[in-house]
């Protein structure tokens, strides 16, 4: 498909990894749609010639609900009052995790709200339990904690964790998210990192108040925090949530901003996300053509998953064993293969 030789001259330059300023990166966003398979491409082939064919898969577990922060994007936020709130015992989430572990996945990923019901103490006796009775590699995504709380789940051997910074515009995350400080978020991030995590961020696309010179911004972000892992899904408004009809339904733009971020921090491990799905049937595969390299399917036990509700639509999502017997057959559909590895960024 022809397009411009000035779009095309960008796109070049992004896949030989040579820097982009703001204004180029925009430009990137913008691009007419014809252009979008090429940006796709080069992404692709990057994700190709940095990290290989092979896709890393984690295993997730969804073991709390429960959120003492206000965000005014997500369905599991403080207000709402609506939610059928749980907790996953320990014991539960342990099992879960040898069901995990009986697949071949190799990495668990524990997520939660933040929920100080579980102290650093129960965190770490959990680590200890799925090293011991699983060796899984463990990533942790449970939100904004203590710096000595970071560092006793990385001496009890925790590996990675993920805390998106959601969006780099400081104004707009004190809106979106009342009573946080973006500054401390920042601060996280490079202690986790510090401390020897691999470590993962990002950010929702489509988010109300969000412009282009944010998502941009949110790219070079990115780059400069040269994180192992980045998150990259759309914004899919919770009717219990002040957020309630604002429709996103633009997977376009979240892919640019995949792709992107691919052709900028070039060998991270990028995830093809469920809200991805949840928007587009082939969501997922669509990701994978434009940079992706990993796919997390969901082991949350049924009874509390449909209760995980950051967004409405995750019922549909097929349960973790439909899942996996479908992933090879989409895999091989777009010549990739799944690898039962640690899944490392490259030099880790």
């Amino acid at each position: 498909m022809f397009i411009s030789k000035s779009a095309g001259n960008l796109i070049d330059k992004a896949q030989d990894g040579k820097e982009l300023n703001r204004k180029e990166i925009i430009q990137l966003l913008t691009l007419p749609v014809n252009c979008s398979p090429e940006l796709f491409y080069a992404a692709d082939k990057v994700r190709k010639e940095q990290v290989g064919d092979e896709i890393f898969l984690r295993g997730i577990i969804e073991f709390s609900n429960h959120c003492e922060r206000n965000c005014l994007y997500c369905g599991l936020r403080r207000g709402n009052a609506k939610l059928s709130r749980y907790r996953m015992s320990e014991d539960e989430i342990i099992t879960t995790a040898k069901q995990i572990k009986k697949t071949g996945i190799p990495t668990v990923v524990l997520q939660s709200g933040e929920d100080s019901f579980y102290s650093t103490d129960v965190i770490c006796r959990l680590i200890e339990r799925i090293r011991k009775e699983t060796d899984l590699i463990i990533t942790l995504s449970i939100g904004e904690r203590p710096l000595n709380d970071y560092k006793a789940f990385r001496q009890t051997g925790a590996n990675r964790y993920l805390l998106k910074h959601e969006t780099a515009s400081k104004d707009l995350y004190k809106y979106l998210r009342p009573g946080c400080n973006w500054q401390n978020r920042l601060q996280c991030l490079r202690r986790l990192k510090e401390l020897g995590f691999e470590t993962g961020t990002g950010n929702m696309v489509g988010l109300p108040g969000q412009t282009l010179e944010i998502l941009a911004d949110d790219l070079l972000f990115m780059r400069q925090l040269d994180t192992d892992m980045l998150g990259i899904g759309p914004f899919i408004a919770h009717p219990e949530t002040p957020f309630a009809g604002i429709e996103n339904d633009d997977i376009e733009l979240t892919l640019r901003v995949l792709a992107i971020a691919r052709l900028l921090t070039r060998n991270t491990n990028i995830p093809a996300t469920t809200a991805l799905t949840t928007i587009d049937p082939q969501g997922r595969l669509l990701a994978l053509k434009a940079g992706a390299n990993v796919v997390m399917p969901d082991f949350t036990p049924e009874n509390y998953k449909i209760h995980y509700e950051i967004y409405p639509g995750r019922t549909d999502v097929c349960s973790a064993a439909e899942i996996i017997s479908k992933l090879k057959e989409d895999f091989q559909s777009i010549g990739r293969t799944v690898l039962y590895s640690p899944g490392n960024r490259p030099g880790k």
